[in-house]
């Protein structure tokens, strides 16, 4: 709950809640790389059990990519196992009509001594086409 409400509090513009009925029912959190500031990393999405599987994953992270025109590129981290997570950034690479790539972020046995799954770098970008312009602007959901 600390880190949660420290992100909030320090990374409210690259945050972003979703309330229905005044239930908070959806969450995303994420910042700026500080060496690529084109960059933002989503550390964090979360949907209720009752929003899920009606876009609002998508829909947060386009908001929040329609907030910040500037960002190049969109990243994350995804373990093999969380398919809600995959589903949701292949869905927001092709509506976005930018390429995904993977890579490993922080291996397992290395950097979790085994006890935690294989955290996998998903890159999503360049989000501008030739002209310069952003494709989370063109495309409003």
């Amino acid at each position: 709950m600390y880190c949660n409400l420290l992100q909030c509090s320090h990374f409210a513009d690259t945050a972003i809640a979703a309330e229905h009925n005044s239930e908070l029912c959806g969450f995303v959190s994420g910042y700026r790389l500080p060496a690529q500031p084109d960059t933002l990393f989503i550390w964090q999405v979360a949907v209720a059990p009752a929003a899920r599987g009606q876009g609002l994953a998508s829909q947060m992270l386009q908001q929040l990519l329609r907030r910040h025109p500037d960002v190049c590129w969109l990243h994350t981290s995804i373990t093999a196992s969380n398919q809600a997570s995959w589903n949701t950034f292949h869905k927001l690479a092709r509506q976005l009509g930018a390429p995904l790539q993977t890579r490993v972020m922080f291996d397992s046995a290395q950097h979790f001594a085994g006890e935690h799954d294989t955290e996998t770098l998903v890159c999503i970008g360049p989000l501008r086409d030739t002209a310069g312009t952003s494709h989370s602007q063109a495309e409003e959901i």
